[in-house]
């Protein structure tokens, strides 16, 4: 089993990717939590789980073309602006580690997050690029952050 957290603030456009992923990502094998900014009050049911995968799901300033995705890796996290969550990531993966097999973070490039905008074409692309590759099983497919603008 699975586990795919969905974060983000569908309120600010592009924020809101985690979200749109979470609503309409459904796959066997897959539990899917929307988290809203605040992931960290998911860290019981994921616990519990004990997921071979924990996949963690947000916009993130990589400076890249609107819609593209990255693997960032734990030691990167803090090299990308995420958006309107507390806690900071690395301390939820810190804190989850001991109970999941992988935890991976794919950081989603938003176009704007301004107050009252939808998600923008782009990066919808994006996220439905994304949950094809989750659902064929090519997580592997996906490029690893490196800090480049490409």
């Amino acid at each position: 089993m699975n586990v795919l957290l969905g974060i983000g603030n569908r309120l600010l456009g592009d924020d809101g990717v985690g979200n749109y992923i979470a609503s309409r990502f459904r796959q066997p094998g897959w539990t899917v939590y929307d988290c809203g900014t605040v992931p960290e009050n998911f860290t019981s049911p994921v616990r519990k789980a004990h997921p071979g995968i924990l996949l963690l799901v947000d916009a993130a300033e990589m400076g890249l073309p609107a819609g593209e995705f990255r693997v960032v890796p734990p030691d990167r996290i803090a090299d990308v602006s995420i958006g309107t969550h507390s806690l900071p990531l690395t301390h939820l993966i810190d804190y989850l580690s001991p109970d999941a097999g992988q935890i991976i973070f794919v950081g989603i490039q938003p176009a704007f997050m301004e107050m009252g905008q939808s998600l923008s074409p782009e990066v919808r692309n994006g996220a439905e690029r994304f949950m094809e590759l989750v659902r064929t099983g090519s997580l592997s497919e996906i490029p690893g952050y490196t800090g480049d603008s490409a």
